[in-house]
C-alpha cells in the first residue's frame, strides 16, 4: 500500500477561499484591457465574451482563477487583450454583481449593458421581442382542422 504523503485531499483545496468575503478595491481597466459580458462557457477553461468595444472574443479563463473564481453566462469581467490575435482574449478578473453595478454608474460601462440576468442577458439587442412567438387562431380555422 502506497502511503499518503501530501496535505489532504481536493476538501482541504476546497475550503481555501474564506478571505473571499472581504471588500476588494474596484479595479478599472487599462490599455489593452476590456471589459466583456461573458455569453456561454465552452468548457475547458475557455468562454465567449462579449466585449464593451462590440467585438465577440473566445477568452481563456487564467490559471490562477481556474477553478477557485466560477464564471457563468452574464458575468462582467476584465479580459486582457491579445496583441497578436484580435479575436481572443484572457480572463483577468471577474467583477462581484455589486462591482459591476458600481462600474456602471461611473460610467464605465455602457447603459445599454443588462447586469442583472444570466444566461441570454448578452449585449445584442436582437431579441427583444422574444416572448412574443404564440399564434391566435379563430374557431373557424380550428373545425377545418
Amino acid at each position: 500500500m502506497p502511503k499518503n504523503k501530501g496535505k489532504g485531499g481536493k476538501n482541504r483545496k476546497r475550503g481555501k477561499n474564506e478571505a473571499d468575503d472581504e471588500k476588494r478595491e474596484l479595479v478599472f481597466k487599462e490599455d489593452g484591457q476590456e471589459y466583456a459580458q461573458v455569453l456561454r462557457m465552452l468548457g475547458n477553461g475557455r468562454c465567449e465574451a462579449m466585449c464593451i468595444d462590440g467585438t465577440k472574443r473566445l477568452c481563456h479563463i487564467r490559471g490562477k482563477m481556474h477553478k477557485k473564481v466560477w464564471i457563468a453566462a452574464g458575468d462582467i469581467v476584465l479580459v486582457g487583450l491579445r496583441d497578436y490575435q484580435d479575436d481572443k482574449a484572457d480572463v483577468i478578473l471577474k467583477y462581484m454583481p455589486d462591482e459591476a453595478r458600481l462600474l456602471k454608474a461611473y460610467g464605465e460601462l455602457p447603459d445599454s449593458t443588462r447586469l442583472n440576468e444570466g444566461i441570454g442577458g448578452g449585449l445584442d439587442e436582437e431579441d427583444e421581442g422574444a416572448g412574443d412567438d404564440y399564434i391566435e387562431f379563430e374557431d373557424e380555422d380550428i373545425d377545418k382542422i
